[in-house]
């Protein structure tokens, strides 16, 4: 089926912003896209993540997140505040390193993106349906991804006290 489209300007069902999880040891991608990203969205997808992967990760106790967004910078009081409680809740410490500035092509998810975007190859993704069909049928080193949609509604502009 064809799809009319402006090459700019054109009418979306809505906005997802892409969120990943990977672990390149494993080549594992995790993709879960919200309406919104926010440092609440980030920590709770993180929960939800370490609840279900903890299990096969028995001897682990300390996660490395590298990072490149700024929804969860270490000077985000309400990042902070989640990332404490997460920790607390888990018992699993988290170190946290930053990409600097413009220099998130060394960070391996970036790859994994650019694997989606060749992969949807310039098709118009102008409804949920087309996004989540591009997400679910990429391969990344022969594997497809976990996807999942998140349809919360995250406030922005959450700050800790």
């Amino acid at each position: 089926m064809l799809t009319k489209a402006l090459d700019h300007d054109f009418k979306p069902d809505s906005t997802l912003t892409p969120f990943g999880i990977f672990l390149p040891k494993y080549d594992d991608l995790f993709l879960i896209t919200p309406f919104t990203l926010t440092s609440d969205f980030i920590v709770d997808t993180l929960e939800l993540w370490w609840l279900k992967q903890k299990k096969f990760f028995p001897s682990v106790n300390t996660l490395v997140i590298n990072q490149t967004r700024p929804e969860n910078q270490s000077h985000r009081t309400q990042f902070v505040k989640r990332m404490v409680e997460f920790v607390a809740k888990s018992n699993t410490s988290v170190s946290l390193a930053y990409y600097p500035p413009y220099h998130s092509k060394y960070n391996p998810i970036e790859r994994c993106f650019g694997v989606l975007e060749n992969h949807w190859n310039g098709s118009i993704l102008d409804t949920l349906d087309s996004v989540l069909h591009f997400a679910h049928s990429m391969t990344w080193k022969g594997k497809h991804p976990y996807v999942e949609l998140i349809s919360k509604p995250y406030q922005t502009g959450v700050k800790g006290s």
